[in-house]
């Protein structure tokens, strides 16, 4: 109880609120805008994105990982989600068929993520994810999320329209300068003031879009309640390309739980052991099937909240579980909710485009571990040059596809991240080089294996 009185808990987990905050609420915004939502569903998303989001937080710090890693929608699946709906939208999908097979597709997953939890598979999975695979994961998830944020700044719209797209000049040239203004605080700014540069770019932007264009009414209401509607995107509709590719994209997702455990073992100076793997997994399905009904973004822990503890220094629960705690009452609370949707999505898209590009240190770090050769380097050419080039591709390139395989083969990132897989578990690319390449390469595997080890005999 006296830690719980003291300020400076407080006043840590505020930050922790502004960081949640900054990273959470432009996904549901950005998805309603590209299922062409009415203000008010839009406003509802919000509420429950902020309430859920709060108890997730929560539930893991105390009975979960029990890691200050903030569990929120998955930018992986947000990034799939709106590739889905370009695509569809370029197809002649109607939107409500790829709202309720998405639906089915995440409870789905929700449940498969639930058992990895419970089996205890977590740690066996998580020897598929090498540096490897981890490196180009890392580097694809950056490059889908940027592009989706650099296409929202530039004021393109999010995938629901028939109509030709162009450049919103003046909605771009603010966006710009916003993150310009967010890269000079990450760089020049004192420690103190770095740590808010999302906050500052977003509330400065805001400000200005305000004044220069007016309130946005694309994704407003009145905040007169709290109202949450079943499938809002559409009822459950089975569309088997579409499941296939959100069931992977969701087996996929686990990248993100190996990723933050993984990358917080030294902050705590432990492993995390198998007991925490396996809550962290449960409950992250559980929490991802309550989004599948209410039509959410799934959830995960956020690779992301390494960079901020790195910046904060502070590792601790109590500040983390406080920011989860106003972040769900932010959501409980409708007029909240009503002004948060009001952000401008070219502000928010901004303030992101920023904050993602330190995904690509993270690239780097994995990648560092492993010793690439002439010969060896196909193993991240392959993926990384597919996934990019995918990515690039019009939707419309993929129509003579079959109908199941479309969604999976048009996603740069699914496609990517699968052939990482293939290509670091089936060939011995460690073999390859010179006699020192090979005994680094093989030193390295040996680390490796000691550490998946470690993580498998704890308790």
């Amino acid at each position: 109880m006296k830690d719980l009185m003291k300020s400076s808990n407080w006043i840590a987990g505020l930050q922790w609120l502004f960081f949640i905050f900054t990273n959470i609420v432009v996904i549901p915004i950005t998805v309603g805008a590209a299922f062409g939502l009415p203000s008010d569903k839009v406003v509802s998303l919000l509420q429950l994105s902020f309430m859920l989001t709060g108890l997730a937080c929560i539930v893991q710090a105390l009975l979960g990982h029990q890691r200050a890693l903030l569990e929120g929608q998955s930018g992986l699946w947000w990034g799939v989600i709106l590739t889905l709906v370009t695509t569809a939208s370029a197809q002649g999908m109607p939107l409500e068929e790829l709202g309720g097979s998405l639906a089915i597709g995440v409870l789905i997953s929700g449940v498969l993520t639930f058992l990895i939890g419970i089996t205890g598979a977590g740690p066996y999975l998580a020897k598929l994810f090498n540096p490897g695979v981890m490196g180009v994961f890392m580097f694809l998830f950056a490059a889908q999320l940027c592009g989706i944020f650099l296409k929202g700044m530039l004021g393109i719209p999010f995938g629901n329209t028939t109509e030709a797209a162009s450049i919103d000049l003046p909605t771009a040239g603010l966006a710009i300068v916003i993150a310009i203004l967010v890269i000079i605080i990450s760089i020049k700014a004192p420690t103190s003031v770095r740590k808010y540069g999302l906050l500052i770019g977003i509330i400065v932007g805001w400000i200005a879009h305000t004044l220069i264009f007016g309130v946005e009414s694309t994704s407003g209401g009145s905040g007169g309640g709290i109202s949450f509607e079943l499938f809002p995107f559409g009822k459950p509709t089975w569309n088997t390309g579409i499941i296939i590719t959100t069931v992977l994209a969701g087996l996929l997702n686990s990248a993100n739980t190996f990723g933050s455990l993984k990358g917080t073992d030294e902050m705590y100076g432990e492993y995390a052991t198998k007991k925490q793997y396996r809550r962290s997994f449960s409950f992250t399905g559980i929490i991802t099937s309550i989004a599948g009904f209410f039509g959410l973004v799934p959830y995960s822990p956020f690779v992301s909240s390494i960079g901020f503890l790195n910046q904060t220094g502070d590792v601790r629960r109590l500040p983390f579980i406080l920011g989860g705690f106003m972040f769900f009452v932010m959501g409980a609370i409708p007029p909240i909710g009503a002004f948060f949707s009001l952000l401008p999505l070219s502000i928010g898209s901004a303030a992101l485009f920023v904050s993602y590009l330190q995904i690509f240190n993270s690239s780097l770090r994995f990648f560092e571990q492993v010793e690439f050769n002439t010969l060896n380097v196909y193993r991240a050419a392959l993926p990384l040059f597919t996934g990019i080039i995918i990515m690039t591709m019009p939707a419309t390139y993929f129509e003579t596809l079959p109908s199941f395989i479309r969604p999976l083969i048009s996603s740069g990132l699914l496609v990517g991240i699968i052939l990482a897989l293939f290509m670091e578990n089936l060939f011995p690319w460690d073999k390859l080089g010179t006699p020192r390449q090979k005994q680094e390469s093989k030193k390295r595997s040996e680390e490796l294996e000691r550490y998946n080890k470690k993580i498998l005999e704890s308790e």
